[in-house]
């Protein structure tokens, strides 16, 4: 796992600016850096050590014939099978690493090369001859790529404050972004929150020539459903793929770890993977908040020691500017923050942790999946329904009635995916400035055409894979383990995995209650909440049952007491919230919540992050640990 960054060359100190660039991503590879720098391109790399950890393994990595350089940030699990085939063809490698098949790959196949790779990648190469520049993303958005254009130069890499070292760079807040933020909790657009800077997206390739960017598309998900294999078909077939895919994402010179909760994914992954060492945090004693005590249970019946951390109230609030920083862009996840807990102390253990992500995305995980047609209000006209939601919205929010409400909608019109936090109209209200931000529905649209045949489970899936996946769980997986210089494997977001996934009927994947046998009486991964009971000690079958929580935080509580309460209200009435807020909306939605008129929690800490985050990047406020205890004075 490692970092780059780049920019094409117009500047007469490339050097500095690119050993600058480098600088700001050193924690993504402490190990060892690199750079190649000619009068049309700099590129500079940051290593952590995974394969062949000899200095061989260092990058830039160059071709034979010394054309095409390389700059890399991920893994290719099946780098083997690939060098094989290429030695075949004649080509001669100089290294055991994984990043040189990237090169070579590129050189047989160009852009045909995507379709062969399994792992999680982000990588450019330079063709000096052709003067052309060629990057891509894989599949599912485990790693990130940004780019820029800018005053005729490109820049690119793993992180955007990297880019704030470029002379070139233009720091400018896109408020558009800021806009969409407070419904999606995360930066659901290509545009990032700095103007003019953009994530390539997951699955997509670009080509760089004569200041011309081109971007495309050469993977997506595709769900068809195979009616004929029976549940326990599927439940071998997950079981199967799954140990494959874990037993490749082991592959490293250095040790493997597991992060490990009270839910069935990480419980999965962590019985599969038969690592030595499994990672848990929490908060106090309470179950609700606190899955240690589920974790050493289940590490005991693994046979694997358990590490964990009790994470105090002190300690969370103290770090929240420093994993804003660390984020690029504000995140109002707060689970978050309890992963760069958990990555902090395996990183004192291990270099690599497996975890559990992309699993209920890709075989119908999320509660709220179980919503269509789950209730007899479900079974009435459409017409019907839509007119008491109409009716409905009239009222006070409270539960009855957003129940009404919600169910007065299509799913297009309702499901933005797994947060949905201000509506259209109440972010308008909120704001104090104009911007030009769509509604959500024009950014969910495209992604509900591709699959409108497709039944409303599915729909579901295939918007949180696109948006809600990359956007925020895999956002935070990577940057939270980046800050710690540990890499994060993901073994469920593996294209073998994803071909058997889409396969499975939405009934194996979200089953009804009714429809269950009384051993699993959960609705939601029905298949591989089976195929997770086959693979682990019959002393947890509990855990393969267990709702799931993520990574419980309880904001909700701290946001009461009043030390945590003048924090955020400092910052509510700050110059910085004038400038963008009505503040006056915001102390309201602060002093309800901590009056128990309403639970504002999510709400607040959306906007409370994004305040966070821009004090950080654009008032340069210090970052230093535990810097938010000392704010209320």
């Amino acid at each position: 796992m490692c970092g780059f960054v780049g920019f094409t060359n117009k500047i007469n100190d490339a050097n500095q600016v690119i050993e600058n660039m480098m600088e700001a991503i050193r924690h993504r590879g402490p190990d060892a850096g690199g750079k190649y720098v000619d009068e049309d391109i700099a590129l500079g790399h940051r290593r952590l050590s995974i394969i062949d950890v000899s200095e061989q393994g260092n990058q830039p990595l160059y071709s034979e014939d010394g054309n095409l350089v390389l700059v890399f940030n991920g893994e290719i699990y099946n780098y083997k099978e690939i060098r094989k085939e290429l030695k075949q063809s004649g080509y001669h490698f100089r290294t055991k690493t994984d990043s040189e098949v990237l090169l070579y790959g590129y050189q047989e196949y160009g852009a045909d090369l995507l379709q062969k790779l399994r792992g999680m990648f982000a990588f450019v190469i330079w063709d000096k001859a052709n003067k052309t520049l060629f990057g891509a993303r894989d599949f599912f958005g485990i790693k990130p790529l940004y780019y820029a254009l800018m005053d005729d130069t490109l820049m690119f890499g793993s992180e955007i404050k990297a880019f704030l070292m470029h002379p070139a760079f233009i720091k400018e807040l896109n408020t558009d972004a800021l806009e969409e933020y407070l419904t999606f909790q995360y930066s659901a657009m290509e545009e990032t929150f700095f103007k003019n800077v953009y994530k390539l997206e997951p699955a997509h390739y670009f080509i760089y020539k004569d200041n011309q960017i081109d971007i495309h598309r050469y993977w997506d998900v595709e769900f068809e459903p195979a009616e004929e294999p029976s549940l326990d078909e599927w439940v071998k077939e997950i079981s199967d793929v799954f140990h494959n895919s874990v037993k490749a994402h082991k592959i490293a010179d250095v040790e493997v770890g597991s992060f490990l909760s009270s839910g069935v994914d990480s419980s999965y992954v962590a019985a599969v993977a038969d690592v030595d060492k499994t990672f848990t945090v929490g908060f106090g004693k309470d179950e609700k908040y606190n899955e240690i005590g589920w974790a050493k249970e289940f590490s005991k019946a693994i046979k694997k020691k358990n590490y964990s951390k009790v994470i105090k109230p002190e300690e969370y609030w103290g770090e929240l500017k420093h994993i804003q920083y660390q984020m690029d862009e504000p995140l109002a996840d707060p689970a978050a923050i309890a992963l760069f807990f958990v990555c902090q102390i395996a990183s004192k253990q291990v270099k690599v942790v497996l975890s559990g992500e992309g699993a209920d995305e890709i075989f119908g995980g999320y509660n709220v999946y179980s919503e269509p047609n789950a209730t007899a209000y479900d079974k009435l006209p459409r017409f019907i329904r839509r007119g008491i939601g109409s009716a409905a919205g009239k009222f006070h929010s409270r539960k009855g009635v957003n129940f009404l409400v919600r169910k007065g909608k299509d799913l297009e019109e309702r499901f933005i995916g797994n947060a949905y936090m201000f509506t259209p109209e109440e972010r308008k209200n909120l704001l104090k400035i104009e911007t030009n931000a769509p509604d959500p529905q024009e950014i969910t649209a495209p992604y509900y055409e591709k699959v409108q045949d497709c039944d409303d489970v599915t729909k579901m899936q295939y918007l949180d894979l696109h948006l809600w996946m990359a956007g925020d769980i895999l956002l935070k997986a990577d940057k939270m383990s980046m800050a710690h210089s540990l890499e994060l494997r993901v073994p469920f977001l593996d294209k073998e995995v994803m071909y058997v996934a889409e396969q499975i009927p939405a009934k194996y994947r979200v089953t009804r209650k009714e429809t269950t046998d009384k051993d699993t009486p959960y609705v939601t991964k029905y298949a591989m909440r089976l195929a997770a009971k086959k693979d682990t000690p019959k002393e947890t079958e509990k855990t393969a049952n267990k709702k799931k929580l993520g990574f419980p935080v309880p904001i909700r509580v701290w946001l009461k007491e009043d030390k945590y309460y003048h924090i955020v209200r400092k910052y509510f009435e700050s110059d910085a919230s004038k400038e963008f807020f009505h503040t006056e909306q915001l102390i309201q939605l602060l002093d309800d919540h901590r009056d128990g008129k309403a639970d504002n929690s999510r709400k607040i800490w959306t906007v409370f992050m994004f305040l966070l985050w821009y004090a950080v990047y654009f008032e340069s406020e210090s970052i230093a640990f535990g810097s938010l205890n000392h704010e209320t004075n």
